[in-house]
């Protein structure tokens, strides 16, 4: 059984816009576990720019050591505010230097609202 560490909440500046809303699960799966310093930096110089992203909700990080894996959850309020982000000069960086280094799996979902502590447990990682 392995388990998940989930880092603090960081609402964004949409937090609070009523539903329906966009719900985005990343689940990263390391090749080895010697990149995890490198990725969980970048991952947390990243999340410094959540409060400043347009549409976005909040957003969870997450790791899981035993399984290699490592992740995000985050709400946006549309489909277009989760793309911008993909395209933000500093996630379009990290995800080119581990593109080869991992597997990386993702899923969106639409919520009528958001119940922070229902969304982690339906879809822990």
């Amino acid at each position: 059984m392995t388990h998940v560490l989930r880092f603090r909440w960081i609402a964004g500046p949409a937090v609070g816009q009523p539903g329906p809303l966009v719900a985005a699960l990343t689940d990263y799966r390391m090749h080895r576990l010697i990149d995890l310093p490198g990725i969980a930096r970048r991952g947390r110089s990243l999340s410094r720019l959540w409060p400043s992203l347009p549409g976005a909700v909040g957003m969870w990080l997450w790791v899981d050591l035993a399984g290699r894996r490592c992740g995000s959850l985050s709400v946006w309020c549309g489909e277009d505010d989760l793309r911008a982000f993909v395209r933000v000069p500093e996630h379009v960086r990290i995800m080119r230097d581990y593109r080869h280094r991992g597997t990386l799996r993702s899923h969106t979902w639409q919520i009528d609202t958001l119940d922070r502590a229902a969304l982690w447990r339906v879809h822990t990682p």
